[in-house]
């Protein structure tokens, strides 16, 4: 049997986060990237991604997009035969990010989103390199053809999240848990804690990337992923 893959994106991405690791795979696999555009709440997000996906099916999500696949294997673990849990964070939001979130939907709802993201979010997401300007951009063109509305449905889904720790450690499940090493977003310590609550997990740390090493450091990305999707 040759195993689909769905990948997840983050907050305000779509396919375009993981066009490097497409190209790659899908020489072997065939790949999906879901949409996660519609709900505001994260059961509803990977209900249907479910509703979508192949019987049996390898997952991978980077930040909201691993967040949603823990509640995919929460919702249904026969179905996911292997996990990717990329720079992302298993717990639920804190108070003071919830806090935050007000003045960023107000704005957005405003027709303020390109600031909101320009100022207060996407700097945040890389670390510094010579694709860093383009991949900027590259991440604004992905947020605005998105728009408002979903950084509205997809703010309130990542507040409302639920604590997956104990979803993990029942994963049995070859998984990969991957991020860059300057993320500051969802950092290293966070995907320490997910290793050790997955006991089949592997634990990968890509230099010189920060939130996104899908197109920070696509090669070294594609070749753990290459090496997860290979692993009986």
């Amino acid at each position: 049997m040759i195993m689909p893959l769905v990948l997840l994106p983050g907050l305000m991405c779509d396919a375009r986060l993981f066009a490097p690791q497409v190209e790659a795979l899908s020489a072997n696999w065939p790949v999906t990237v879901a949409d996660m555009s519609g709900h505001d709440r994260v059961e509803a997000l990977a209900a249907g991604i479910l509703a979508d996906a192949p019987p049996m099916f390898a997952l991978g999500g980077l930040s909201m997009g691993g967040i949603v696949a823990m509640e995919v294997l929460r919702q249904a673990p026969d179905r996911v035969a292997k996990l990717a849990l990329m720079d992302t964070n298993p717990l639920a939001e804190a108070p003071e990010m919830q806090v935050r979130r007000g003045p960023q939907l107000e704005k957005a709802l405003a027709g303020q989103l390109e600031q909101v993201m320009r100022e207060e979010m996407k700097p945040n997401y890389l670390t510094e390199g010579p694709q860093r300007a383009a991949i900027l951009d590259l991440c604004m063109d992905m947020a605005m053809d998105l728009g408002a509305d979903v950084f509205v449905r997809q703010s309130m889904a990542l507040r409302g999240r639920p604590d997956q720790r104990d979803t993990l450690r029942g994963v049995c499940v070859p998984t990969l848990v991957l991020c860059g090493r300057d993320d500051r977003l969802c950092p290293v310590a966070r995907h320490e804690l997910m290793h050790e609550l997955v006991v089949s997990s592997v634990l990968e740390i890509i230099e010189g990337a920060g939130h996104l090493p899908t197109l920070e450091q696509p090669q070294q990305t594609t070749a753990a992923l290459l090496r997860w999707m290979e692993d009986a």
